[in-house]
């Protein structure tokens, strides 16, 4: 019988390109984002974190997931980030000397909510479990 880690098709697994490009435009991004390089007014004062990019296979399509800091990504930040995202393809492929200009989409990222929700579910259930542990400790052993 094979291994689990072989009966995974190889296409699903990002590269080392992939993963290399991607991680070189999170930090363009992020660069840009901390400049200022971006200017919407819908933007001042705002501290979006880029948490991770994706980028496809043939290196054209990249999916950012971005987050205020502290808060989830508001309607009126995703629409700037969605609005300037042909100048920061643009400035990402000259930076990097790409061939191509990756198509980005802005997308919220949900990891840091999910966590907390987690965090959460389980902080409940040991808090309903303590007072039982607590009872069963307190009876006498025969």
């Amino acid at each position: 019988m094979p291994a689990r880690s072989e009966l995974r098709d190889p296409r699903e697994e990002p590269s080392q390109r992939q993963l290399r490009v991607a991680e070189q435009i999170r930090h363009l991004i992020a660069e840009a984002l901390m400049r200022g390089a971006i200017r919407d007014p819908r933007l001042e004062g705002k501290s979006v974190t880029v948490a991770e990019v994706r980028i496809s296979r043939d290196l054209k399509h990249a999916r950012v997931f971005a987050t205020e800091l502290g808060k989830p990504l508001s309607p009126e930040v995703l629409a700037a980030l969605t609005r300037a995202a042909p100048w920061l393809s643009g400035w990402v492929t000259r930076a990097m000397h790409l061939k191509y200009a990756p198509k980005l989409e802005f997308v919220p990222d949900t990891l840091f909510e999910r966590a907390h929700r987690v965090e959460q579910l389980l902080a409940d259930e040991r808090a309903r479990l303590a007072p039982k542990a607590a009872e069963d400790a307190d009876e006498p052993q025969s």
